[in-house]
């Protein structure tokens, strides 16, 4: 699932002959940053109430990089850097990333995998 986002950030770029939706794959890599930093390589942080500073900050900063992928193709469509199919298939892109993170964390919570 992961390829086939990754491929369709590709396609986005390569099929309207503009490499600015890659962008937004940048910020894929910042997604899963705070649960390696302060999360201890963990999901299982982000549905738990435990707070904490450190804590606090990964929910933060993972929600705040969410956002931000789901902004950027927005914001160069606004700016008219991209056209509309590529925001298109990078929202695309961006569902089936999130299916893949939610597979993992689901994945990851059950102990008999």
């Amino acid at each position: 699932m992961f390829s086939s986002s990754i491929l369709l950030q590709i396609l986005a770029c390569a099929l309207y002959g503009n490499w600015w939706p890659m962008l937004s794959a940048l910020v894929y890599i910042l997604v899963p940053m705070p649960c390696m930093f302060f999360g201890g390589g963990s999901t299982q942080f982000l549905t738990s109430r435990d707070g904490g500073g450190w804590v606090d900050a990964a929910k933060f900063l993972t929600g705040a990089s969410t956002v931000g992928s789901m902004a950027i193709p927005i914001i160069l469509r606004h700016a008219e850097l991209i056209s509309t199919g590529a925001m298109l298939i990078e929202f695309t892109s961006f569902f089936i990333f999130v299916c893949t993170v939610l597979c993992f964390h689901r994945a990851s919570l059950d102990d008999e995998w």
